[in-house]
């Protein structure tokens, strides 16, 4: 049940009667007409903006549009008020028997509630952490899988079928470098003095490499040279650090679907390819690009290149796929792997990219729209920076890392739902400050206790309902007398509850799953509200002494809360408790 969508159909068939009638022009144009929660509670449950938005193209005054609109309306039983307001906004009361059914419909589906089809037939691809394979994965790669994986289960439980995907680049120079400092290691196992030389990776998770190298192959590369060597340990470095990546996005609860290797792209045509149908469309020539102003990017040079006309696909200026001495640049093996993934059928792609990617959008948006003619769209996602904090100050670089503060860090420190929840309490593109000890107080400044708070409190009642001997399953609290539901703040709660499809459907649009805390929080907020309002005032509280059917009732709006915090929650990624400690 969603009643914003069932009300909006309700003005639709409100103006096609209007039209019928000759009082709108026919034909007008309805996919922007919304309904929506007014920005003051004081002034009715929902708008519309219907009178707003087809005053001009049906050359009719707003408030005109509105008045024939609420008289048709105030028809339909569920609608107590129709209020015209403003310019020409119309402001809808409804009947509180229509809270009451969201109520029984949320009981009724349970975790189903919310669920939408909106991406029913439509195959998305969402990319995201593909991390270097040099190391354990840092905060900043934490951000962009919690944001990543809280995505991919948003478009799923939307309708979507989600693929989410890990781009291994492991067909760069840094690979190589991998493979020296493990040799380094290495030789260490086996007793040698060593010096970690510029541009190398001297964190101590390599020391246990080292040991499994020796254990594996002896000394058989002790004083050879790198050509005997470079290739084997750079492939058993590379496969000992997906091991450790994928146990770090274990801890976190991020399960990938499919891992792609940059690697395989190289000696087997598929870059060739990419370029050749690029090249079909005239969109490969060979020129000289003007000096970029200010500081020169790594893959300019003033001398004649294989070029990409990115420009005719909305970037600022065409990018080089070749070099002149005839290596690839770093954007030719991202422009094959994204034609496989349009070869692979997918209907939409999503890239999550750290902030520092942000000079990367445009080129790769414009290689997807040429190589798919406009068909498959590409949304980036960029995630900016995490600082962390702890005891009030900056919280220091990981001694096992040796540069930076590691995944397993923070979840070690907090656990993974509180690092999960936390990280998407703002906008993916919004800095993140996470400071250790405030996501562990108990306190309404702690978002991530005050939803688990909300969700405790309501098991609470369920169990000491029961211990009463009140039935409190779902299908009896879905069939009690709902009536009793009068009170302002019982009424807000369910409207609070009567949200969530919307809200999924503008989350899972927009691709933001942070709107899903931001929500949790506001429903939590609600709950704990009436929850102090019954300290004050008995006949608000959810038990009611020696009164089952009442109790029952409010128990019902209760449980509404719980199931919905609980969706929300497992969305993010996150176990809803049952009691705190």
């Amino acid at each position: 049940m969603n009643i914003y969508a069932d009300i909006r159909g309700l003005v639709i068939d409100a103006l096609a009667a209007l039209e019928g009638e000759g009082l709108l022009p026919a034909g007008l144009d309805l996919a922007n007409v919304a309904v929506e929660p007014p920005r003051d509670p004081l002034h009715g449950d929902m708008a519309t903006n219907a009178a707003m938005v087809l005053a001009k193209p049906a050359g009719m005054k707003p408030r005109d549009i509105a008045g024939a609109l609420a008289e048709k309306l105030r028809s339909d039983p569920r609608i107590v008020e129709a209020d015209v307001a403003g310019p020409g906004f119309l402001n809808l009361r409804l009947d509180p028997s229509v809270w009451a059914d969201v109520v029984r419909a949320v009981l009724g589906q349970g975790g189903a509630y919310g669920r939408s089809e909106m991406g029913k037939g439509q195959r998305v691809n969402v990319e995201f952490v593909s991390a270097n394979p040099t190391g354990p994965l840092h905060v900043g790669h934490t951000r962009g899988a919690v944001f990543g994986d809280a995505l991919a289960a948003l478009l799923d439980f939307s309708g979507h079928d989600v693929t989410r995907e890990y781009y291994i680049n492991d067909g760069g120079a840094q690979v190589d470098v991998l493979a020296r400092s493990v040799y380094l290691r290495y030789l260490e196992a086996h007793g040698r003095e060593v010096a970690f030389a510029d541009g190398t990776y001297p964190g101590d998770y390599l020391i246990e490499v080292g040991q499994a190298l020796k254990d594996k192959v002896g000394d058989a590369y002790v004083d050879q040279p790198e050509d005997v060597w470079l290739v084997a340990v750079r492939e058993f470095a590379t496969d000992a650090m997906m091991a450790l990546i994928r146990e770090d996005l274990a801890a976190l609860g991020v399960e990938i679907d499919h891992y792609f290797s940059e690697k395989s792209l190289y000696g087997t045509g598929r870059i060739e390819a990419a370029l050749a149908a690029l090249d079909a469309k005239g969109l490969i020539y060979e020129g000289v690009l003007e000096p970029p102003k200010g500081k020169l990017p790594e893959d300019w040079e003033p001398r004649e290149q294989t070029l990409f006309r990115s420009t005719e696909h909305g970037d600022d200026v065409d990018r080089p796929v070749k070099k002149s001495d005839g290596a690839w640049t770093y954007f030719a093996p991202d422009i094959a792997y994204h034609f496989d993934k349009i070869e692979r059928g997918y209907d939409a792609l999503i890239d999550v990219f750290g902030a520092d990617h942000g000079g990367y959008v445009k080129r790769m948006k414009a290689a997807v729209s040429a190589l798919s003619d406009g068909r498959v769209p590409l949304d980036i996602k960029l995630t900016q920076l995490v600082k962390l904090y702890k005891n009030g100050e900056p919280f220091k670089m990981s001694k096992r890392a040796g540069t930076f503060v590691t995944l397993r860090d923070v979840v070690d420190l907090v656990g993974p739902d509180v690092t999960r929840f936390v990280m998407l309490t703002r906008k993916n593109d919004a800095p993140l400050d996470f400071d250790f000890d405030k996501v562990l107080e108990q306190s309404k400044d702690n978002a991530v206790f005050y939803v688990q708070y909300a969700h405790a409190r309501v098991k609470s009642v369920l169990r000491k309902a029961a211990a009463a001997g009140i039935a409190v399953d779902d299908a009896t609290l879905a069939g009690a007398d709902l009536s009793a539901m009068t009170h302002e703040s019982e009424i807000a709660l369910a409207r609070k509850v009567a949200e969530w499809p919307r809200l999924l459907e503008i989350a899972a649009r927009t691709h933001e799953p942070h709107r899903i805390a931001f929500y949790l929080y506001e429903l939590a907020g609600d709950l704990h509200a009436l929850w102090n309002r019954g300290n004050d005032s008995p006949e608000l509280r959810f038990l009611q002494e020696g009164d089952p059917a009442t109790s029952q009732s409010k128990i019902a709006l209760a449980r509404a809360v719980s199931v919905v915090i609980s969706t929300g929650l497992g969305i993010l990624g996150v176990t809803p408790v049952e009691e705190m400690r």
